[in-house]
């Protein structure tokens, strides 16, 4: 492993300003995730990694999160849709609570390492629309950061589905969700603020 990437994750989670048991903890996570994510990129060309370290700045930056488990959930919250076989190793080194977690975060079909079929799509949002404030509140981030980051996707077809459902469900969510914690109500307002955005990018 090379260990100036594992010292940049570090820096990016703010691991430094942990506990000693929170860095210990940092540390193996890290290192499942550049395990996890190598190899594997994103449909613009970059490595899958680089999207867990922007959702994990853009909670630390944007919304002012700082719960280390948040964090890491944040860091691994794609692991077991980009790699299903790592649900042991993750049970393993960081626990079955925290892997329950990434579970509840992952679509079945992507668990279960098979195509898409109907009825998925609704079980998807349901187990969205299930989970506790700060996994809801990692889930948006990912959202959020996928939807600025579309432009730079050459899918037109995932950019309009993109739009579509984050009009009609996470937008939503996110107004039901808002009064949760304060993080919340900010992911709401920045949600908004970018399907406005997106909005005025189409207008003629």
């Amino acid at each position: 492993m090379n260990t100036t990437d594992l010292e940049h994750v570090l820096t990016v989670l703010g691991a430094d300003a942990w506990s000693a048991d929170e860095q210990s903890r940092a540390r193996v996570a890290s290192g499942i995730a550049l395990t996890v994510y190598n190899g594997h990129t994103r449909d613009q060309g970059s490595p899958y990694l680089e999207h867990p370290l922007a959702v994990i700045t853009l909670l630390r930056t944007d919304i002012r999160a700082s719960h280390p488990e948040t964090l890491l959930l944040a860091l691994l919250h794609d692991a077991l849709e980009v790699a299903p076989e790592s649900e042991a190793l993750l049970v393993h080194h960081l626990g079955g609570p925290f892997t329950d977690r990434l579970r509840a975060m992952t679509a079945d079909h992507r668990l279960e390492q098979r195509p898409k079929s109907d009825g998925d799509e609704t079980r998807w949002r349901a187990k969205q629309a299930a989970l506790p404030p700060e996994d809801l509140l990692v889930r948006l981030a990912d959202r959020l950061h996928n939807l600025r980051d579309l432009a730079a996707s050459p899918n037109v077809d995932r950019r309009w589905r993109f739009l579509q459902s984050l009009e009609n469900f996470h937008l939503p969510l996110a107004d039901a969700a808002c009064g949760l914690s304060p993080q919340l109500a900010a992911m709401h307002a920045l949600l908004h603020a970018e399907y406005v955005r997106h909005q005025q990018e189409v207008r003629p």
